[in-house]
């Protein structure tokens, strides 16, 4: 058995206070909601329920392929896909580039959740990562050829679907949910719960991203938020790897801000963060409900959240092109078949911008590099 990274014993004992606090707070968040269904609170449950799309042609064009999808290994185990478009089509898009008519995943993790609930691992698929894209539908109802090309073009080409095809492809990793978040959601939740902290090492000057921030903790409204996880160029090293490492860590901190008792014991917070969360969902038809999401996510409230990892898919400089990525088939191997065997993963704690990976590909327990959402890198 391999072990996490955190698990000591101070740490599961604040794990226990944490999730006594979520559970509280949860239970009041409830009984907030209860109490509101009697006065027209179903109307508010109708209308979280209703912001949420349900994508139907992507689960239609799934159902045709499905004697060729992975078969589930271990059941009551969950594997989500988690799609950032960055379509600039819609309310509030249009200001991050010209619409052109087309979309691309700015950021895709493979969630995957433990059966026994008691350990996440949220895997970033680099979006220039050279793979195998099977055929697609097309918006236009045409099907496109198979391809060798950058990850990210699978949405371009058929959307969720084919993102979902391809990550499978990938992985031999059966994914049972799926959900597109956009632009102007991911703001709208960040601001729901007024801001996420984070620690910056150096200050930020970037233009293009419109941030001038100091050194040390700051809060990140909306704006500032996606302006820090989609920079690439002018933050730390300029490279993907820098960008996916950033996002993985605002990812934990606001895992953090949303499980604390600040949130979920806040009516106000609450409401508005289920609010745009919901807003900005396109899911597979079984998740676009409040009782869809609710299934999926009741779960999770057993999870310590320094069992919360989140690591990018082992790969390498493409071959023929060192802009691009590949896959380093061992290493990736070896974690595809630990999340598909539900098998623990081994994430070591990194500083962001180190080259060295800290295991060797042939090890028998590989270790991973990556994060998990309870750890401060200001500390």
């Amino acid at each position: 058995m391999t072990d996490v990274v955190g698990a000591s014993a101070t740490g599961y004992g604040l794990a226990r206070s944490r999730r006594r606090r979520w559970l509280r707070g949860a239970a009041l968040g409830a009984g907030v909601l209860l109490v509101g269904a009697v006065g027209g609170g179903w109307a508010l449950y109708a209308k979280l329920s209703h912001n949420i799309t349900a994508d139907d042609a992507a689960a239609d064009e799934l159902a045709r392929y499905e004697r060729e999808r992975p078969t589930e290994l271990v059941r009551g185990a969950q594997n989500i896909l988690l799609i950032g478009s960055d379509s600039r089509a819609g309310d509030g898009n249009r200001r991050y580039g010209k619409d052109s008519g087309t979309q691309r995943s700015d950021t895709t993790i493979l969630l995957h959740l433990a059966r026994d609930r008691r350990s996440a691992t949220a895997v970033s698929l680099p979006r220039d990562l050279m793979v195998h894209v099977p055929d697609c539908l097309r918006g236009d109802g045409r099907r496109s050829e198979p391809s060798f090309t950058l990850f990210n073009s699978a949405f371009e080409v058929g959307g969720s679907a084919c993102t979902v095809r391809t990550v499978e492809k990938l992985t031999d990793i059966r994914v049972d949910h799926y959900a597109v978040v956009d632009f102007s959601g991911f703001k709208d939740m960040v601001d729901a719960i007024d801001g996420v902290t984070v620690c910056l090492k150096k200050p930020i000057d970037d233009k293009a991203a419109k941030l001038r921030l100091p050194a040390g903790r700051v809060t990140l409204d909306g704006e500032q938020a996606l302006g820090y996880v989609r920079a690439r160029k002018s933050i730390g090293d300029g490279s993907d790897t820098g960008r996916m490492d950033r996002q993985q860590q605002f990812l934990g901190a606001l895992v953090n801000k949303v499980q604390s008792s600040d949130v979920l014991l806040n009516p106000a917070k609450l409401y508005p963060l289920l609010d745009a969360a919901t807003s900005a969902l396109t899911t597979d038809p079984e998740l676009a409900s409040l009782r869809g999401l609710y299934q999926l996510v009741r779960g999770l409230r057993n999870v310590p959240t320094d069992h919360v990892q989140f690591l990018t898919a082992p790969r390498e400089p493409y071959v023929y092109d060192s802009n691009r990525d590949q896959l380093m088939a061992g290493k990736a191997d070896a974690l595809f078949a630990l999340l598909r065997a539900d098998a623990p993963v081994k994430v070591a704690d990194y500083v962001t911008g180190e080259k060295d990976d800290p295991s060797s590909e042939n090890s028998a327990e590989p270790t991973f590099r990556g994060n998990t959402a309870a750890e401060d890198s200001c500390a």
